[in-house]
């Protein structure tokens, strides 16, 4: 618990970028803020056959793997090598499709409206590269730095409409009270017509924690 209370009450947050919606922490500000606090950390990058640093699979793509050690605790990570738009990269382009959103003024909410087709690149050393760092990032988010980055990133990107309807269950309630007194505020139930947060559904979710992280922070994290 003291490396987890330590690290995660370091603020990230002038040292992420936005992409495509998703927040990355630069990889070396995060490995020199752990260095600092534990100067004796290490890390290491899993090897497999021919000591390439990635498993391969012709179904599903490539991972990469990495642990970190702070004193005596050990952690693992694992990440697959993705594009831009989060797509598990493989040897070959493919084509995927994904559902198109309008915004339905009637019931205030996203519909899907239709479908594209999209491709996903082949992959390159370049992208494996990448990927370890950022797999190294997100193990260090496992003491804590920057843990609540990732916070929600295993939910669907667009709310469907069976998510429209779905409520949240007490670990989101949990992690929307957690994002409030980050904020330092309260939502106003009355703008996402709800008598109260046990009444919302994920769609709602959704909207309401980007409304909330567009504020800036009033207590450290």
């Amino acid at each position: 618990m003291e490396h987890f209370e330590t690290l995660n009450a370091i603020n990230v947050n002038d040292k992420t970028e936005k992409k495509n919606n998703l927040t990355y922490l630069s990889w070396a500000w995060a490995w020199s803020e752990v260095k600092k606090v534990y100067p004796d950390a290490t890390y290491h990058i899993y090897r497999f056959e021919n000591n390439l640093p990635y498993v391969y699979d012709e179904g599903i793509g490539f991972m990469v793997f990495t642990d970190v050690t702070l004193e005596n605790t050990t952690h693992e990570m694992w990440l697959p090598v993705m594009d831009g738009a989060n797509k598990a990269m493989k040897k070959e382009p493919y084509t995927y499709e994904v559902a198109t959103y309008g915004w339905d003024e009637k019931l205030r909410r996203k519909v899907k409206n239709g479908t594209e087709q999209k491709t996903c690149e082949s992959a390159s050393m370049f992208d494996v590269n990448k990927t370890i760092m950022r797999c190294l990032t997100k193990n260090l988010a496992m003491f804590g730095l920057g843990l609540y980055i990732y916070a929600g990133e295993d939910l669907p990107e667009e709310p469907t409409d069976e998510l429209s309807k779905e409520k949240i269950n007490e670990n989101l309630i949990v992690s929307l009270n957690g994002l409030m007194a980050r904020k330092g505020v309260k939502i106003d139930l009355a703008k996402y017509k709800l008598a109260k947060i046990e009444d919302m559904t994920k769609g709602t979710y959704f909207d309401v924690v980007a409304d909330l992280t567009k504020l800036p922070d009033k207590v450290p994290k």
